[in-house]
């Protein structure tokens, strides 16, 4: 992963979607509104709901829009009827790409989904076609400017709460752990007071693909707007080494 700086990405993300902020509000509250009616609405009896929200706050998500989600959730679980549903296909030049969706209709995100590859020069795949290519793990990345304590520190504390590896970039932390262990791993962080940039179960590519084509660069950045324009995706994973 040399020169891969995930924190750049994190911070191209976010300060792209500053514009777009009540959209990422919306899309976690469907998760949130999932959860909740899958296991409840107390956090400290649902991890699901627990990693959830500390995914929002590390999307800036008010503690009172969270607490205001989680209320009608709970209030008005029985209209909760999305699914999630799961997409892979192919980016220019073998690119890999998965989109995560939370829908109340699989046609409409189907149809949009299979849109947004074509119009990028791709297309979508059978299940399983590049998943295979990913790990799902917990990844949580801390902003050197926001800690500046010892690295060694951080990485003991990381790997005693249960995380499997611990790499450090020029201008942040990256903290990995399997997914079973990522909340203890979370919950040990936040305990210490550690602010986390992004904290979530992603899927990691296990090898990176460069794009040197200028057309095939705005062809993958034309499919992820599309994707990330649309209200039913969630998360989109590609190995294009931007």
């Amino acid at each position: 992963m040399s020169g891969h700086s995930k924190f750049a990405n994190i911070k191209h993300k976010k300060e792209k979607n500053d514009a777009v902020k009540g959209k990422i509000f919306t899309k976690l509250g469907r998760e949130i509104a999932v959860a909740v009616k899958e296991g409840g609405a107390d956090p400290n009896s649902n991890n699901k709901l627990k990693d959830i929200i500390a995914k929002a706050k590390s999307n800036n998500m008010p503690n009172d829009t969270i607490d205001r989600s989680i209320k009608k959730a709970a209030g008005d679980a029985n209209s909760v009827n999305y699914e999630f549903v799961t997409y892979e296909g192919y980016g220019p030049n073998g690119t890999a790409i998965i989109v995560e969706a939370l829908t109340d209709n699989k046609n409409r995100t189907a149809s949009n989904v299979r849109n947004a590859f074509t119009k990028g020069n791709g297309n979508v795949g059978t299940p399983g076609c590049v998943s295979f290519m990913f790990d799902r793990r917990g990844q949580i990345i801390i902003d050197k400017e926001e800690y500046d304590k010892e690295a060694d520190d951080l990485m003991m504390l990381a790997l005693d709460a249960g995380a499997s590896d611990f790499n450090e970039e020029e201008d942040s932390y990256e903290i990995l752990s399997d997914e079973d262990s990522f909340s203890a791993v979370r919950e040990a962080l936040e305990n210490a007071g550690i602010p986390m940039a992004q904290a979530e179960v992603t899927m990691i590519p296990q090898t990176w693909v460069e794009l040197t084509d200028d057309q095939d660069i705005k062809m993958m950045n034309r499919t992820l707007d599309l994707l990330d324009e649309d209200d039913d995706v969630q998360e989109v994973y590609h190995n294009w080494d931007e």
